[in-house]
């Protein structure tokens, strides 16, 4: 069993900067990708980040290449989201999920058997 705690959300301004933090504890052994999601209000939740928990290679899309980071730290217990230039469209709750399928890190959150409860992020325009 593989225990993620979110932390870090708040309310910015538009154009400002935040990062998130994910706790990572439990039986890591075997996760083979990390990411990060987001629930906007009334849309479904989707991939932000993505990184390869050995490999350190990492995907974004489009939405917010550019602009978000996805980090871990060297000891791999820690995942962390830089965002920047923040905008209203990124508002939503943020989930640090990972999966243990090996191959590729998967896009879709039905795949990540392991979830945090979330973090809530208001960018205000």
């Amino acid at each position: 069993e593989v225990q993620l705690v979110e932390s870090g959300g708040a309310s910015v301004q538009a154009g400002g900067s935040l990062r998130l933090s994910c706790a990572i504890s439990g039986v890591i052994d075997g996760i083979y990708c990390m990411a990060w999601f987001r629930k906007a209000p009334e849309k479904k939740r989707e991939a932000v980040a993505m990184i390869n928990y050995m490999a350190g290679s990492t995907a974004y899309p489009d939405s917010v290449k550019g602009r978000f980071i996805v980090s871990q730290d060297n000891d791999k217990k820690t995942l962390y989201l830089q965002m920047n230039s923040l905008k209203a469209d990124d508002t939503g709750i943020y989930y640090c999920a990972a999966h243990k399928k090996d191959g590729y890190c998967r896009r879709n959150d039905g795949d990540y058997e392991y979830w945090g409860r979330g973090t809530q992020v208001t960018v205000s325009s």
